[in-house]
């Protein structure tokens, strides 16, 4: 596993090993995350924004997007494997001073110091994990009023209640589910 483009392009990450089996560490492959980088290159991201990368596992999407520009990367995984695999990657490319690493579930993350524009989420496959966290990250500030949310997982996604489906994509056994959060309506709270 590699970064693929922007100033990290070719540096080689951690290897995941045999993992952490309960961790589910299932990293996003380098095509599909090609792919996806040029899907978002059509955003105008990830050049500036704040990210959130929620079930990081290794932390390679949060990499990439820092390699491609984004200007901070928060970094949520509950895992004694992933947070030792993010925190050697991030090591890896002399990141720590532009990323946090936060060690806890997803669906309860504390409250936001900034909000994010680009968040990505790639829980344990057919879990149902997705839609309590991007809730979780709307609930405590994490999402800026046009963050694009890009979700991961086995099967296409219906966007939680509040947000609104931009695009989705199969990439072999990964479907990607393009969200925003839905503007509210004039007077409206």
């Amino acid at each position: 596993m590699r970064i693929i483009g922007g100033q990290h392009r070719g540096l080689t990450l951690a290897s995941v090993g045999k993992g952490d089996a309960g961790a589910h560490l299932r990293p996003t492959p380098d095509r599909v995350r090609e792919s996806l980088f040029n899907v978002l290159a059509g955003y105008g991201l990830p050049r500036g924004a704040r990210v959130l990368d929620l079930f990081a596992g290794t932390g390679a999407l949060a990499l990439e997007a820092l390699s491609r520009g984004a200007s901070h990367a928060t970094l949520v995984d509950k895992g004694r494997v992933a947070r030792r695999l993010i925190g050697e990657n991030l090591a890896k490319a002399r990141r720590e001073q532009d990323a946090r690493i936060l060690t806890c579930a997803a669906d309860r993350l504390p409250q936001a110091d900034a909000p994010c524009d680009l968040v990505f989420l790639d829980p344990p496959y057919g879990q149902g994990l997705g839609g309590p966290a991007v809730l979780a990250a709307q609930r405590h500030s994490w999402l800026a009023p046009a963050a694009l949310i890009v979700w991961e997982d086995s099967a296409p996604q219906a966007a939680p209640m509040g947000f609104a489906m931009l695009d989705s994509r199969r990439y072999g056994d990964t479907h990607v589910t393009l969200l925003r959060a839905a503007p509210v309506p004039d007077g409206g709270q």
